[in-house]
């Protein structure tokens, strides 16, 4: 079964994800406390403001200080086009904003109606301890936060409010998720493609590049020169002159080299074209004929293959469940964080209200790897 088919979470497990979402602007957020608005700041005009949610102010330097802290977390798209760069940023923006005010909202919740004790933060704090390899005692977690750089009472208030979280959507889950075995039959039945394991191969390589080290030299000279020199290496194996592992290891370009040039058992799109059309070609123990990519030159042996298969239902049937449970906790939180949008008091300043989504743009596909430039070395994606 495919991994997004997950097995049960442990509450703990989703109050940790949840502290990890929220922590993500826990010091750069809206002071979030449910605060009375000062009625007389209302009358003068404030300026710096994004949006006011029930009467506490998010402002521009708020979500500023969000948008980069997630900016500096995430992976930039090499080669984007500037208009698509800052497209990219709009809507990181626009949905970093949106996340703070549902902050808010939830904030205002678990105050009212889910806040958690001092006493239920500290249990589940030493649960959180003696579930560690050795245990840890309180304090030794103290010193560990501490030595990470990280503010042991920042930690509480994250902690806290994930739990306080947890805590209400508890309560809006409650006697609404009934998931039955028929149920998980029916998605079983309609989904089979979910629990297919795809048919997959074995494969070790020999990868022989051009050198092109040296700037002068003509490419398709290179090229001719580890084309003759990956012949000579395929006669040798197949003159049982060296084994594959030990030739591999002696001249495989690849960072497999170091495993006898065994990129593991894969299925088809895993590998490049014509890499991968060799491969799944041979029977077990066979060894290609020279194979050119992109990268250069490879010999492919198959060591191992494994045919597609089907996992039966009374081994998906308590994954299935957990799953669909997953998606109707999902369907019920979402619901009620939209129910808690509508009925707030949502104003945003002339000229700062929220843009109308555009269509996400699609960035054309990256061309192949220039066949002449150093190749990452990424065993399983690009056969290097």
């Amino acid at each position: 079964m495919k991994d997004h088919l997950h097995t049960r979470v442990e509450v703990s497990v989703c109050v940790l994800i949840f502290f990890v979402a929220f922590a993500s602007t826990a010091n750069c957020g809206p002071n979030t406390a449910p605060v009375e608005p000062n009625r007389a700041a209302e009358a003068a005009p404030k300026t710096g403001i994004t949006v006011t949610v029930n009467g506490i102010d998010i402002t521009e330097s708020d979500v500023d200080a969000a948008v980069a802290l997630r900016l500096a977390r995430m992976k930039m798209p090499s080669g984007m086009p500037p208009q698509f760069l800052e497209q990219y940023k709009e809507e990181i923006r626009q949905s970093t904003l949106e996340d703070m005010i549902v902050r808010v909202l939830v904030d205002e919740k678990i105050e009212a109606e889910a806040a958690v004790t001092e006493e239920e933060l500290t249990s589940y704090l030493e649960r959180i301890c003696a579930a560690q390899r050795p245990p840890l005692t309180l304090e030794a977690l103290k010193k560990r936060i501490a030595a990470s750089g990280q503010s042991f009472d920042q930690v509480k208030q994250n902690i806290r409010r994930g739990l306080g979280y947890q805590k209400l959507m508890e309560a809006q889950w409650a006697g609404k998720i009934n998931v039955t075995e028929d149920d998980a039959r029916k998605y079983y039945d309609e989904n089979l493609k979910l629990f297919e394991t795809p048919e997959r191969v074995r494969a070790s390589h020999i990868l022989i590049k051009p050198d092109m080290s040296d700037p002068n030299i003509d490419p398709n000279e290179a090229k001719a020169k580890a084309k003759a020199k990956a012949h000579e290496l395929l006669k040798k194996i197949q003159n049982a002159d060296d084994d594959f592992a030990t030739l591999a290891k002696a001249n495989s370009a690849c960072p497999s080299a170091a495993r006898g040039g065994d990129l593991g058992l894969q299925p088809r799109r895993t590998w490049v074209k014509p890499f991968e059309e060799a491969a799944f070609a041979l029977k077990v123990g066979q060894v290609s004929n020279v194979v050119e990519t992109q990268f250069g030159y490879h010999i492919i042996k198959v060591t191992g293959r494994e045919d597609s298969s089907i996992m039966i239902f009374e081994q998906a049937k308590d994954k299935v469940i957990n799953e669909l449970t997953r998606k109707r906790r999902d369907e019920i939180s979402k619901a009620y964080i939209e129910s808690l949008k509508t009925k707030a008091n949502i104003v945003y300043p002339p000229g700062k209200e929220p843009k109308v989504k555009k269509p996400v743009v699609k960035q054309p596909k990256p061309a192949p790897p220039d066949s002449n430039a150093p190749a990452k070395p990424q065993d399983t994606n690009a056969v290097e």
